[in-house]
């Protein structure tokens, strides 16, 4: 028998809990917060899971009225306490105690901070004012009629970008089904769509950034589901940010957690190569993990690995890239818009010469 999903409640109180709303103005990677009206304990929702330090971060300075001096003054079970409750499900505003739910995964979390009374007595009444400005989530669905699934393929084998960027503009589910899409065996067609959802989100963005970063959210969401294979989530992730790291460059950070699991190697060092492409400075902290990938048994993950570091372009790699300069192992790379076969041996000489030359 299915546990049956259970109403938020305070981890402190008990009192129920309304659903996180977003902050006026709020950044990318801000949280939605919530506050809870029984013993002013507030709480951050990631929906991720897995970026909860951050959540915690977001929830503690809330707390505190944004004195970060002061928050970071305080010291936990003496000033204040925190919880966290999982498998939180926004769109039904229940806990799903199985994770699973209606053959969603659930990976929701919220982080709770509630100061002891003393501190909380200095910035009580301060964080109710900002609790009244907080807003609702807002829907990110977009619908038109224009919109079916055998015109979204259609412009996908005419490679009709202009089209499809015009579509989905108007039709969030354009995305939606091209992420469906990415779930394919051919590996050619699935590289395609990568590109395509980097062009389709660069466009959807100017319009509906929350679209986007929602879409962020559930890549991130899939890749880290227990047993994922990722099927090109975080490889887009790459591709979107490589085509708006201004607006979107925050994501670097929870796509470079995905570095210490073995069987992503390959599929986050191609999305730290392609950001480096464009904005090096948004992944240079993943030099030492790449670095030490050059001795991957996988030649993929060599390959990948010797290619992202070309791009991020720090000069101690080269003594260890030279190691490779004689592997002749066929490997093959998304680059310029194609699938290109190539050796190590190739990848690595072009990843020399394009350090060298900055």
């Amino acid at each position: 028998m299915k546990a049956t999903p259970e109403e938020l409640r305070c981890p402190f109180c008990y009192h129920t809990l309304e659903p996180p709303k977003e902050q006026l103005g709020r950044k990318i990677l801000e949280y939605p917060l919530g506050v809870c009206e029984h013993c002013s304990a507030v709480y951050a929702f990631d929906i991720t899971g897995h970026n909860m330090g951050s959540a915690f971060i977001e929830a503690l300075l809330f707390a505190c009225n944004d004195d970060d001096y002061f928050a970071f003054s305080l010291s936990y079970g003496q000033d204040y306490d925190d919880a966290v409750i999982g498998n939180y499900d926004i769109t039904t505003h229940k806990v799903i105690p199985e994770k699973f739910y209606h053959d969603r995964y659930v990976r929701g979390a919220l982080v709770f901070v509630r100061l002891h009374d003393e501190f909380r007595e200095t910035t009580e009444e301060k964080i109710k004012e900002k609790t009244k400005i907080l807003q609702p989530m807002p829907k990110t669905s977009l619908r038109s009629e224009n919109f079916s699934k055998e015109k979204v393929q259609e412009y996908v084998r005419k490679n009709s970008l202009e089209e499809l960027a015009s579509l989905a503009k108007e039709d969030s589910r354009v995305i939606k089904e091209l992420q469906k899409m990415l779930y394919t065996p051919d590996e050619n067609l699935r590289w395609k769509i990568i590109n395509i959802l980097g062009f389709i989100c660069k466009n959807v963005a100017k319009k509906k950034p929350d679209i986007v970063n929602k879409f962020i959210n559930n890549l991130l969401q899939s890749a880290a589901y227990p047993g994922a294979s990722a099927w090109g989530a975080l490889e887009t992730i790459g591709s979107i940010i490589s085509n708006l790291p201004d607006m979107f460059g925050e994501f670097t950070k929870p796509l470079l957690s995905f570095l210490v699991q073995k069987n992503f190697r390959k599929q986050v060092s191609w999305a730290i190569g392609k950001i480096a492409e464009v904005e090096p400075g948004l992944v240079k902290y993943s030099f030492r993990a790449l670095t030490s990938f050059l001795d991957d048994e996988d030649p993929a993950v060599r390959g990948y690995a010797a290619w992202a570091l070309g791009n991020i372009g720090f000069n101690d790699v080269i003594d260890k890239l030279r190691n490779l300069e004689d592997d002749q192992t066929s490997v093959s790379i998304w680059h310029n818009g194609s699938l290109q076969e190539t050796t190590i041996s190739g990848i690595v000489k072009e990843a020399i010469s394009k350090i060298s030359r900055q």
